[in-house]
């Protein structure tokens, strides 16, 4: 049976890999493998890698201006990034679960412009990135695979930024989020929101009251089951038709 997220075996937070093969959530092991290196090829990357966690709901990864160092690929768990305004008010930017990377957008500058939060019980691999940087000079495949997954940061970010409906919205978000999970092997059609409602509506741009609203009818209509936290995805068709337009399928 199909893993539920944010379920997690032990085996996988303990998993280093072997002599030969990258740890199962590596954001990279795909690029490198790619490129025909196993682990004993490329030592230089494994070195690199620092496992640190875990971290606890409500523990910051890093904050905004703290100094930029480090990249971090997600081995298990879910980290919130965000920032605060002028006025106090909280911007949600983005999730990141297994295997996607936090401090991307922080490549820029020297500092972290925002924070990031566990939302759960998080685990990391933190890679230098001044050093991996190099080591992507040598291997096009980790070159490619780092322009990869900043032109998915800047796509997922741009989603949001049409004059989409609420339906439309949370319907995204919804496939969205199953089709990254399904990715890293968990179920795609019952999971877990590790991020509370009012954290979607925020980064939905969406009133809370409104996000409610919408699970209700999607609920009444048949399209999802919902067991406090636990969603399953019961009529995904009409679902995805629903996030088409916002996914761009």
């Amino acid at each position: 049976m199909t893993q539920v997220f944010p379920r997690t075996d032990k085996s996988i937070v303990a998993d280093d890999g072997d002599a030969l093969h990258f740890c199962s959530t590596c954001a990279f092991s795909r690029a490198c493998l790619d490129e025909g290196m196993d682990k004993s090829a490329l030592m230089d990357l494994h070195v690199l890698v620092e496992h640190v966690g875990p971290f606890h709901a409500g523990e910051h990864v890093f904050r905004e201006g703290d100094p930029f160092d480090a990249i971090a690929a997600v081995r298990a768990g879910t980290v919130k990034t965000y920032v605060i305004d002028r006025d106090g008010r909280e911007h949600v930017l983005g999730f990141h679960l297994p295997g996607e990377v936090i401090g991307l957008n922080a490549i820029d500058g020297d500092h972290y412009p925002c924070n990031a939060v566990a939302l759960d019980t998080v685990m990391l691999c933190r890679f230098s990135f001044p050093k991996i940087a190099v080591l992507a000079t040598r291997v096009p495949g980790l070159q490619r695979q780092l322009f990869r997954l900043l032109s998915r940061d800047i796509g997922r970010a741009a989603l949001l930024a049409g004059d989409w409906s609420a339906d439309q919205r949370l319907a995204a978000f919804l496939i969205g989020l199953s089709r990254r999970l399904a990715a890293r092997g968990f179920s795609p059609n019952r999971f877990q929101l590790t991020m509370a409602r009012t954290d979607i509506a925020n980064y939905l741009r969406l009133a809370p009251e409104t996000v409610s609203r919408v699970l209700k009818r999607f609920q009444a209509d048949g399209l999802l089951k919902v067991d406090r936290r636990e969603l399953e995805l019961a009529g995904r068709p009409a679902l995805e038709a629903l996030a088409a337009p916002v996914l761009r399928d």
